[in-house]
């Protein structure tokens, strides 16, 4: 498969890096390590894939050109229209020209969100009564200084979205029912830095807390059940990182516990580059419905975030 990167900022170039001999043309209108300005300036007949590593507002239009002429397209989270209408039209051009439009949301091919996701499905915790994850990293000083990101929802566009799919890839749609805003503070930056939702409605009930002023970047996740509980600390590329499995004792007592540690680099981005040939190669229909809902969410959450005013 011969690929085009477009975009060639941080995202962009750890995409090159993934897909290596795969590539064949770079785009950026800035970066001057990159081949072309444009994707214009790129032959069609020189590529059958793109890696869309674009800022926000530019990836509905870039697609619309790309699946226009049948190129596969793997874009960068989230996809968002602030409605769903263009996307559901993407979704219709995809199906009509036989392109795949997939979004990355990497975080899918984690191990121990794997490992959640079995649990979750085997039933074995039983009843599951709560999940509260945490995602936090240090960039907020980077994106205050970047020429686009420091705008709209802030970090609940950039983290809150991988937290979003993440439950929807545990539980489904079930979990986003009653999704409402906590806080939303703006104490660094011009868009909001630190954000906490919360639901009393939802099955399982959520917290979902994210931040840019984690100095140490961390990720934790607990989910109590009936049966137990089930615990992440950290990311792969982070680690080490674990998955802790507890058992209930009753009446009471303390639990037994599995515990799973990695050491190891970061395998999500080659996992999912491959699942992305995988869909490909097999013809699969373009499926955007999961972006649709995620829009929905971050429009409506986005808006009391803004609503909430400067904070801090």
């Amino acid at each position: 498969m011969r690929v085009a990167v477009v975009g060639l900022g941080v995202q962009g170039t750890k995409r090159a890096r993934i897909a290596a001999g795969d590539v064949v043309a770079t785009v950026d209108p800035e970066n001057k390590a990159a081949q072309y300005r444009d994707i214009a300036e790129v032959p069609l007949d020189a590529y059958d894939a793109v890696l869309a590593c674009v800022p926000d507002a530019a990836k509905l239009g870039l697609l619309t050109y790309l699946i226009g002429d049948g190129k596969h397209v793997l874009v960068e989270k989230p996809l968002a229209d602030g409605g769903g209408k263009e996307i559901a039209a993407l979704q219709a051009l995809a199906r009509q020209k036989g392109a795949v439009c997939y979004t990355a949301y990497n975080h899918r091919f984690e191990p121990h969100f794997l490992r959640m996701r079995d649990l979750v499905a085997s039933g074995e915790l039983g009843r599951i009564y709560r999940c509260r994850m945490f995602y936090g990293n240090g960039t907020a000083r980077l994106v205050r200084e970047s020429n686009w990101r420091d705008e709209g929802s802030g970090v609940l566009g950039d983290l809150g979205s991988h937290l979003l799919d993440t439950l929807l890839f545990w539980f489904g749609e079930a979990a986003l029912e009653g999704l409402e805003l906590v806080s939303a503070d703006r104490f660094e930056n011009a868009a909001p830095d630190h954000v906490v939702l919360g639901s009393t409605t939802a099955s399982p009930r959520c917290e979902l807390e994210m931040t840019l002023l984690m100095w140490r970047n961390h990720f934790t996740c607990d989910v109590l059940a009936e049966e137990g509980s089930a615990h992440i600390s950290s990311l792969c590329k982070w680690g080490p990182a674990t998955f802790i499995r507890r058992r209930r004792v009753l009446p009471s007592g303390r639990p037994p516990e599995e515990r799973v540690t990695l050491v190891q680099d970061d395998p999500t981005w080659q996992a999912e580059y491959d699942y992305f040939k995988e869909l490909i190669a097999a013809k699969a229909q373009t499926d955007l419905s999961r972006d649709i809902l995620i829009d929905g969410l971050l429009e409506r959450l986005g808006a009391a975030c803004c609503a909430q005013g400067a904070g801090g």
